[in-house]
């Protein structure tokens, strides 16, 4: 049996640039505070917390003085920097490069909206680390839309400016925002009002979805190797178990069910931006075993 991986799967740079600054931190001490889970997946979390790397909360880190916090590349909001200089604590910001120009333009977009009477519209996970540093921009003002049930929340009297978590996928920004346009243009027929969508989904994450479904096509079987909690890893295994149906989530080599494979001559390997490659070796190797 023929058992391959996806050679675009696996970290993207801004997750592998947090990595690597942990462990470039834990050569020169034992122990690293990180706020949040550092990537979204248990096995790398783990892995990391073994060699000393220890994740707090908020809370925790209300009660730390003169350390060290890593901020992962989810990026954080302006009171967690404010909380950090209160406390006498060094940033160490891994906060990805793209999620960082992101939260700039939507606190410049949401300047521009105050100063006509208008609002930011941020379509993401409600809750994830990566939206609440960007509403944290608008100084919590900005409305977030998880689906089309929250787009009730817009004032389509008002002028809009459209920004995406850098994860969320392509095909359902464009559907939010071609209703949103839609009800807009209903309130504002002679369009005097403003409206603004500015793409702001990452490219590696918007260019995966052929790239996927071109990997599925060419072999029987695919393990999607993903943590639950992944935004990006569900996106992806729900757009390759809707177009090859022997696609399955697992999360380790435990979750592998032997039965899948009957009458199967290849295996195709792939993850999330926060799936490790070691972790898709270590199941390609297991497939094969």
């Amino acid at each position: 049996m023929i058992v391959k991986i996806e050679k675009l799967a696996g970290f993207c740079f801004g997750v592998v640039s947090a990595i690597n600054l942990v462990e470039k931190e834990l050569k020169e001490s034992d122990q690293l505070y990180c706020l949040g889970d550092i990537v979204h997946n248990n096995k790398e979390v783990e892995r990391l917390s073994s060699i000393g790397l220890k994740i707090i909360d908020l809370k925790a880190m209300e009660t730390l003085k003169n350390t060290k916090v890593m901020i992962r590349a989810h990026g954080e909001p302006p009171s967690t920097y404010e909380l950090a200089k209160k406390n006498n604590i060094e940033i160490i910001d891994a906060t990805c490069p793209i999620v960082l120009l992101l939260q700039k333009n939507i606190k410049s977009g949401q300047k521009e909206m105050e100063e006509i009477e208008g609002q930011v519209v941020i379509f993401g996970k409600k809750g994830h680390a990566e939206v609440i540093g960007l509403v944290g921009q608008t100084k919590n003002k900005a409305i977030v839309i998880s689906s089309a049930n929250d787009l009730d929340l817009i004032d389509y009297s008002k002028p809009i400016h459209i920004f995406s978590q850098t994860t969320m996928s392509k095909e359902g920004y464009k559907s939010i925002c071609d209703e949103i346009e839609n009800r807009y243009k209903l309130f504002n027929p002679n369009l005097q009002q403003k409206i603004i969508i500015t793409d702001s989904i990452c490219k590696k994450v918007s260019s995966r979805s052929k790239q996927l479904i071109d990997f599925a096509d060419s072999v029987d079987v695919v393990l999607f190797v993903s943590g639950k909690n992944s935004s990006n890893g569900i996106y992806l295994y729900s757009l390759c178990k809707e177009h090859k149906e022997k696609t399955y989530l697992i999360s380790a080599k435990e979750d592998i069910n032997k039965d899948w494979f009957i009458g199967c001559e290849s295996v195709g390997i792939s993850g999330a931006t926060s799936t490790p490659m070691w972790l898709m070796e270590e199941i390609a190797e297991y497939v094969s075993k």
